[in-house]
């Protein structure tokens, strides 16, 4: 794995979520803008500056939205090391996927491939909290699909570090009641304690 600075500059050239939605028009699988990105999107306006971008797709699925790409190539990501045009069997064993120009060697954005049953997404951290696509996935006004933010927080919330503390205290006063008590459940299930739990009680 590349060091910090190298890697961050390998990101430099990361494409925005308008980018990835007009190349993936039309595609049949449910993919979604993830991560701090998807909160911005959300929100109607980018809050802070993005480091990289991230979709999720369904694992199975995955073919299609590689296929949109020919002209790059894929790296899977896991345990510190990138495996450079992973093959199908690194691919199996990881979930992450970096979109790499092969000219410049730039990094174009992260797809998570998700574990799924069919229309329903399986939360990779706690496999019995299982929702509907169709229930989980958004979309802006230009039609960019992005994930539900109490999802999006629920997976900031393990590492909390400050950009996602920041993206929390940015996105609640937006949470409605239902997407605050969804949140606290999910929250009491896989991170019990949790300090965001006081605030979004109050």
């Amino acid at each position: 794995m590349p060091d910090a600075d190298e890697l961050s500059a390998r990101w430099a050239d990361a494409w925005r979520p308008e980018h990835v939605a007009e190349r993936l028009a039309g595609v049949r699988a449910p993919w979604c803008v993830a991560a701090g990105w998807a909160l911005d999107l959300f929100r109607g306006a980018q809050s802070r500056p993005h480091g990289d971008l991230e979709i999720a797709v369904p694992a199975a699925e995955f073919a299609e939205i590689r296929d949109r790409f020919p002209e790059y190539v894929w790296d899977a990501v896991g345990w510190g090391r990138i495996w450079a045009a992973a093959d199908a069997e690194v691919l199996a064993a990881t979930h992450q996927t970096w979109l790499r120009d092969p000219a410049s060697g730039q990094f174009l954005f992260d797809a998570f491939r998700e574990p799924h049953e069919g229309p329903t997404w399986i939360c990779r951290r706690d496999d019995g909290l299982r929702l509907p696509y169709d229930a989980i996935i958004e979309r802006t006004a230009e039609g960019i699909p992005y994930l539900a933010p109490e999802l999006v927080l629920l997976f900031k919330a393990k590492a909390t570090r400050p950009k996602d503390q920041a993206d929390f205290d940015g996105t609640l006063p937006l949470l409605d009641r239902a997407r605050r008590d969804a949140l606290s459940g999910w929250l009491e299930r896989i991170h019990p304690g949790h300090r965001w739990l006081a605030v979004l009680a109050a």
